[in-house]
């Protein structure tokens, strides 16, 4: 890739900058497939837990249970934390 289509795409404006975004870049899309694999991997436990709840005649979901989640993203990320607890709390269970 040429240094004036590498910044372009970067938004930097100096190859050298351009370099350590596009390096950056890699790194996060190789985060995101690993937070990607995380969460699937954490559906399926969900999942489980979720089975043997209902089979022994219990709810689906323990409310207590996605207080103490939540409590723990927002103790550990602050205010989105809450957020992002939230979606990975629907993305386990579906909507309640």
């Amino acid at each position: 890739m040429t240094a004036s289509r590498t910044t372009e795409k970067t938004g930097a404006r100096n190859p050298e900058a351009a370099e350590v975004i596009s390096d950056a870049r890699e790194r996060i899309d190789a985060l995101d497939d690993r937070i990607i694999g995380l969460v699937q991997e954490r559906m399926a436990v969900s999942a489980v837990i979720q089975e043997a709840r209902i089979g022994s005649g219990g709810r689906r979901v323990n409310l207590s249970r996605e207080m103490q989640v939540l409590g723990h993203y927002r103790e550990a990320l602050g205010k989105p934390g809450t957020a992002l607890a939230m979606t990975l709390l629907e993305l386990c269970r579906g909507r309640v």
